[in-house]
């Protein structure tokens, strides 16, 4: 037994794909999103403001954040409480999205979900999970597909809620963002040596997700 580790670029299925696998193989699926918004919670129960970066590196500490299954639904607890009800909003997105770049609250999260991989066997998903937060995951796998296969599904998706966009601006967006997050300087997107690559370009989700059970039943 062991844990599964699912890193790629953006678009390429990964969460789809995690929330699958851990279903099939009766593993938690860690949401690190919802992870990132319940410390966000924190921050604004705490009364900190956005721009408090020393408050917001000092106050992550004391946050105890961790997700577990009650009746098949995923439950985030957030110092003992459910807060599944209140990490949704645009408050504690806007929040997420300031807080989640600092690297003291990045470097406590990863030390929850370490703890969180070491008492359950989890399926997590990321840009850095087989690099950094797992990297003695007993499978790591690199999800990757062509761009253009990636702005055709994302062109899918929204053109199917009523979105007009355009194709070739989307592909543009998805290239930039994979530029982006290949070189950042926290925790960059790159294939971890070990894993093995999978690229989806010409596979169903469920073929994608039957591949990786398989891949980890032969570890």
């Amino acid at each position: 037994m062991g844990n599964i580790a699912i890193d790629g670029p953006a678009g390429a299925g990964k969460s789809t794909i995690a929330k699958m696998v851990a279903k099939e193989l009766g593993f938690i699926y860690v949401d690190t999103g919802a992870m990132y918004r319940a410390m966000a919670l924190f921050m604004i129960k705490s009364g900190i403001s956005t721009d408090k970066t020393e408050e917001i590196s000092a106050t992550c500490k004391d946050a105890d954040i961790t997700i577990k299954y009650e009746n098949g639904e995923q439950v985030v607890y957030l110092n003992g409480e459910n807060v599944n009800g209140q990490i949704r909003t645009e408050e504690v997105g806007n929040m997420a999205s300031v807080s989640s770049a600092n690297p003291d609250v990045r470097k406590k999260l990863v030390e929850l979900q370490q703890k969180l991989a070491k008492t359950t066997d989890v399926v997590m998903d990321g840009r850095d999970i087989g690099t950094v937060v797992l990297p003695d995951a007993a499978l790591k796998v690199y999800l990757t597909a062509s761009s253009k296969v990636r702005a055709e599904r994302r062109f899918k998706e929204l053109t199917a809620k009523g979105v007009e966009c355009d194709i070739d601006v989307i592909e543009k967006d998805i290239i930039d963002r994979d530029y982006r997050d290949m070189h950042r300087e926290f925790s960059p997107l790159k294939q971890a040596d070990d894993a093995i690559l999978v690229d989806s370009s010409d596979m169903t989700i469920d073929e994608v997700a039957k591949k990786i059970i398989e891949l980890y039943k032969t570890v």
